[in-house]
């Protein structure tokens, strides 16, 4: 009986924090997350700030159930809206495939999801982060999905392979596998005055490093030290392939599309460029393309 009382005390607390429907929809969730633990420990995590992917260990993307684990950034929903969007802009097939490089990484969220929507043997996808922790993050949701790391002449398949490197490296680029259809990015562009005042579910469990738009030994205010860097990446001979299917796709924080289309426009040398909403009207993702 007390510890069903302190259960009690527990979603009454959540529920002052962040209402009766979220509280009420959130504890569904974990008396169904059994594998989780037990619910006053996953209440008392919660109650403490705690993101609810980190405490149930998952979260959909698209069709996907990704892996989610601290501090590893936890795929969003509005990251997950133009991945989709993507996916149906492109059709890669076995005869005409795409490569694809994905930027800061993380969970790998976005090039699996392209992996699992488009067709057999069509996509060879390459992740990138800094963080080994994502690294291994990403290859065990690469296995949770059924997508291998290598490629295999016995089986139609596509393919994503994570691994670690430093983006903002001057010599990043010197090191690619191969040359790249399709770049997509989230990287991090949150400005420090802005990060200081995230919600504690954020800024106290997430890494840093997925956040900030300005590294420490890197100088700039604007948050967008990640976008100069793919920016010079592409620009690079070599790096794009010159398909008609070719383009960079970038999500970008609250008011930074424009000043990322010009970047990409005057260092990337991508002509063509357009500004994608998420599903709440922001200006979410600048896509650019050389044709």
């Amino acid at each position: 009986m007390p510890r069903q009382h302190h259960v009690a005390q527990l979603f009454l607390a959540l529920t002052k924090s962040i209402g009766r429907q979220s509280a009420n929809q959130e504890l569904n969730w974990m008396k169904r997350a059994t594998h989780a633990g037990c619910l006053k420990e996953m209440l008392e995590r919660r109650v403490e700030g705690e993101p609810l992917q980190y405490i149930l260990g998952t979260q959909p993307f698209g069709p996907l159930d990704l892996l989610t684990r601290a501090p590893i950034l936890i795929p969003r929903p509005e990251t997950e809206h133009w991945a989709i969007r993507l996916a149906e802009l492109l059709q890669p097939t076995i005869e005409r495939p795409l490569s694809v490089l994905d930027l800061c990484t993380g969970s790998g969220c976005i090039p699996l999801l392209l992996c699992h929507l488009w067709a057999r043997g069509s996509t060879r996808a390459y992740g990138v982060d800094i963080s080994d922790h994502a690294v291994q993050l990403a290859k065990d949701n690469a296995a949770r999905c059924g997508i291998p790391g290598v490629a295999s002449p016995h089986h139609f398949s596509n393919v994503y392979t994570p691994y670690l490197a430093n983006v903002l490296d001057a010599t990043f680029g010197d090191s690619l596998p191969r040359s790249f259809d399709v770049i997509t990015s989230n990287p991090p562009y949150i400005l420090l005055n802005e990060y200081h005042q995230l919600p504690r579910s954020v800024k106290d469990y997430e890494d840093p490093r997925a956040l900030l738009g300005d590294p420490p030994d890197i100088p700039g205010t604007d948050g967008l030290a990640f976008y100069h860097a793919i920016a010079r990446l592409v620009a690079r001979d070599g790096v794009l392939n010159e398909g008609d299917q070719t383009m960079v796709v970038l999500e970008v924080g609250d008011k930074q599309a424009a000043a990322v289309e010009a970047i990409l426009k005057t260092e990337g040398r991508l002509n063509r460029t357009e500004i994608w909403l998420d599903p709440w009207g922001k200006e979410r993702v600048v896509v650019g393309r050389r044709k």
